[in-house]
């Protein structure tokens, strides 16, 4: 029988300052789990590599292609309306707390993650593997749970309509709004800087209990100190991240006991990078169209949607019809010449003319579609299937400027460093549902404002293609592969087909 899987995730946990964590003494619960296990220091995120996408990755197995959430922000076309995930309290505000509350609480996952992308969740529970979960963005699972809050609270939250039942995992806890089981624990209404200790107070309960066979263990806090202070902060943080994991490590009688009944797998969902100024695209592009505002009750008028999510952002050509082609071209060329813009993607036809998208896909593509992709007067061209490799093993026809994206071509083989994964991660963001007709990638120090005006200058971000914002380490302990190393590109869409496997459900997905 498998032993339990403990799934830990510390939000935004950079590979190096992990490492500086456990050496200098600071993480040593990590570092025991280091000694014991193997650890990966160049996991891939998803493009864009923020939460709500990364997270959806890792309990799917897919990328945004497939599972469909797209950024922190991003236009809904059937709806003529953005989403909001909350980015930060003043972009939720500008929305409305509880339109953007709604979209992360329920829509998310009942609505925007695609029904077609099982959660491992939901095929753990298919399976009758007993699974748990922290607050975590991703928790589509197999049993019911109504909501928890009593008396004046719960009666002002119906009036928004928050008042639905969920399916998530057996045993779920969303901070005052579900809990599965009475704990005692505080969540101080999920505010950040105290979500570590409210998981690790349910963690507690859960491993004395013995209440699940898998466990996703999500300790957020390291993001939040690390949007504040700068990545280069982050050895406290992940130590407060280490204490968190070492109070149910102790609520299993220490380590040694604990490993003797827990395989553990310890990972991030992306990294963060340092903010030196402010891109404001909206009010950029603002200059020469119409950009649709937040909540405007007349979104035919605009001609443009602009959605920033953090060090990534997308552009929508709205309306469609015979002049969707000139818009795009002069869109594209004014994001090429923006300063603070690394790179800008978008899809395009055999005839070079951009690829028109409805509310439920794309239209008109086919074998000819390609991807464009433009960065410092570069220009590279890919779609999949052709004789060029990846360091995933996946194949692509690659024409072009091999600059745009930093890679080396040896032979039939792609490379690079400077932007891992890239092929792979940009289609999978273009060929989503919910794109944007373009697709930007932050330069390094830039961040975009959301739209309520606020970024996180002097601290850090992420979001981008490039390398920084995205890797991740992964550790395995007691699970996983016998030689993980042998694997040559670790990303975060492996995580579902691992998990499955030491359950006994050997379901693998393609990439």
């Amino acid at each position: 029988m498998a032993k339990k899987l403990v799934l830990a995730v510390v939000d935004a946990m950079h590979p190096g300052m992990l490492r500086e964590a456990m050496d200098s003494g600071e993480a040593p619960t990590f570092a025991a789990l280091h000694e014991r296990g193997r650890l990966i220091d160049d996991c891939v995120s998803s493009f864009p590599s923020v939460t709500p996408v990364a997270c959806s990755e890792m309990l799917t197995g897919v990328g945004p292609g497939s599972h469909g959430v797209m950024g922190m922000n991003w236009f809904h076309r059937l709806e003529r309306r953005y989403i909001e995930y909350g980015s930060s309290f003043e972009a939720t505000r500008t929305f409305g707390l509880f339109r953007a509350m709604y979209d992360l609480v329920y829509n998310m996952n009942l609505d925007h993650l695609s029904w077609e992308a099982l959660t491992v969740f939901e095929r753990l529970g298919d399976a009758g593997v007993r699974t748990a979960t922290t607050p975590f963005l991703i928790w589509r699972g197999r049993r019911r749970h109504e909501l928890g809050l009593e008396g004046l609270a719960r009666r002002a939250l119906a009036v928004a309509n928050f008042r639905h039942a969920v399916y998530a995992p057996d045993e779920f806890f969303y901070g005052d709004l579900y809990a599965s089981r009475p704990t005692g624990c505080v969540s101080n209404m999920g505010r950040p800087g105290n979500r570590d200790d409210y998981s690790a107070c349910v963690g507690e309960e859960l491993v004395r209990e013995g209440a699940y066979d898998f466990f996703l263990f999500a300790l957020p806090d390291n993001d939040f100190h690390s949007h504040r202070h700068g990545p280069d902060a982050q050895v406290q943080s992940i130590a407060k991240a280490d204490d968190a994991f070492a109070r149910i490590v102790e609520a299993g009688g220490g380590l040694d006991s604990f490993l003797d009944d827990h395989a553990v797998i310890l990972t991030a969902d992306h990294a963060q990078t340092p903010v030196e100024h402010e891109l404001r695209l909206a009010e950029d592009l603002g200059a020469d169209w119409r950009v649709l505002e937040p909540n405007s009750d007349r979104p035919e008028h605009a001609e443009i949607a602009v959605c920033p999510t953090s060090r990534a952002a997308a552009v929508y050509i709205l309306g469609g019809g015979p002049g969707h082609a000139g818009a795009h071209r002069k869109v594209a060329d004014r994001l090429r010449d923006m300063a603070g813009v690394d790179l800008v993607t978008w899809l395009a036809d055999d005839r070079d003319r951009p690829v028109i998208r409805s509310g439920v896909g794309l239209e008109g593509s086919g074998e000819g579609t390609e991807a464009v992709v433009v960065c410092n007067g570069h220009e590279l061209r890919f779609n999949p299937g052709g004789a060029t490799r990846d360091r995933r093993g996946g194949r692509w026809n690659v024409s072009g400027d091999m600059e745009a994206l930093a890679a080396a071509k040896g032979g039939e083989r792609f490379e690079s460093e400077a932007y891992p994964d890239a092929l792979g991660r940009l289609w999978s963001a273009l060929v989503s549902p919910h794109a944007g007709d373009m697709l930007v990638s932050a330069a390094h120090g830039y961040e975009c404002t959301d739209w309520g005006g606020v970024s996180h200058l002097g601290g850090g971000s992420h979001g981008a293609l490039i390398a920084e914002d995205s890797l991740a380490p992964l550790l395995f302990v007691g699970c996983g592969p016998d030689e993980p190393e042998r694997n040559p590109q670790w990303a975060l869409r492996d995580l579902a087909p691992v998990i499955l496997e030491h359950f006994g459900i050997g379901l693998r997905w393609p990439s």
